[in-house]
């Protein structure tokens, strides 16, 4: 459970240079009725730029005066545009969503993010809120063992059998640099008692593929060019229903999450715009979104994507956060080192 906080060490990206920002959208030219005055954010999100431009097309239904500019690219490139920026003495962006709660929680250390209560705080799981009230989870992303079955007949059952020198010079994984999801499960990977340095090395020794993000691994799979890796589980659930010879396999040893949280920088100049849109997220419209977006949701009364496991199917890693915190930097350098 996600509960505690100590003060962090920010740690940033050294270069701004590779930043992909790839969209733009608004929210302006609904014509339906609003609350809200008129006002412009801007979001900085790792999302799918598919994904986002969707519910930032929903969320101008309710809030035709809001307009939100798009910032899209990966966790790692995000934090170091945040960072640059930061510097610079002036953060761009109103609201950050992106994959995992250390970062927030390094953001919070630094006084970075607004403290706020969502007015859907108690339909959601609570465990998913930060109890100082500075970030919010948003939807549930497991990370899992997927291969495809057109090459593999019986996959790994667990992150060890993984390790299996079978399954060498045939895996492939995000890079931690550059997706958030991977640097937390490297994280949670290093500090587990049963995994730990020894595991890493194990894994290192079946000569993984690293490519930039989930998506990329989740496409290597589905063509086989690596038949087996660690990736996010919609993905899977996406390629598998669009046809691609991919399923997925929850490691009994236990399956990492993430719950892309939403945040608002202190320094933002429209505090009540940008929880208006944090709001929508968690409202069962947002989240009946994520569903048909293959997302397991954060509230109970919106279902579940087809095809995806209940929460009480799969054993749940909920690492210390204090403790995982503290250490993926050190982790992701050790996996670096070991695969990179």
């Amino acid at each position: 459970m996600f509960l505690a906080r100590k003060p962090l060490t920010l740690v940033a990206f050294a270069a701004l240079a590779g930043v992909s920002l790839t969209g733009c959208a608004t929210a302006a030219e609904s014509s339906t009725n609003s609350s809200a005055d008129a006002a412009s954010i801007t979001l900085y999100t790792s999302e799918p730029q598919e994904k986002i431009d969707e519910i930032i097309a929903a969320f101008a239904e309710q809030q035709p005066n809001i307009s939100v500019e798009v910032f899209r690219a990966g966790t790692g490139d995000l934090t170091a545009r945040i960072e640059a920026e930061r510097v610079a003495g002036d953060i761009q962006a109103d609201i950050l969503l992106a994959a995992d709660a250390p970062t927030f929680e390094a953001y919070a250390a630094e006084d970075l993010l607004l403290e706020f209560e969502s007015a859907e705080a108690q339909n959601i799981n609570q465990d998913l809120i930060d109890p100082e009230g500075f970030y919010v989870g948003t939807r549930i992303i497991p990370t899992a063992i997927a291969y495809n079955t057109e090459l593999v007949e019986t996959p790994p059952s667990s992150w060890q059998e993984l390790a299996d020198p079978q399954w060498a010079d045939k895996i492939v994984m995000p890079n931690p640099d550059v997706s958030g999801a991977a640097a937390f499960n490297a994280a949670v990977w290093y500090n587990d008692d049963k995994l730990g340095k020894e595991w890493l090395e194990k894994l290192a020794a079946n000569n993984p593929v690293i490519v930039d993000s989930n998506g990329p691994t989740s496409q290597a799979i589905a063509t086989g060019t690596q038949p087996v890796g660690a990736v996010v589980d919609y993905l899977v659930r996406e390629l598998a229903e669009a046809g691609s010879p991919i399923a997925v396999s929850y490691p009994s040893d236990g399956v990492p999450y993430v719950s892309q949280p939403a945040g608002i920088f202190a320094s933002t100049d429209e505090p009540e715009a940008a929880q208006l849109f944090i709001d929508f997220l968690l409202s069962v419209e947002g989240q009946t979104m994520a569903v048909a977006q293959s997302y397991l949701p954060v509230r109970n009364d919106v279902g579940t994507p087809e095809g995806a496991p209940s929460m009480d199917e799969i054993l749940i890693v909920t690492p210390d956060l204090d403790i995982i915190s503290e250490s993926r930097a050190e982790a992701v350098a050790y996996f670096n080192d070991l695969i990179g």
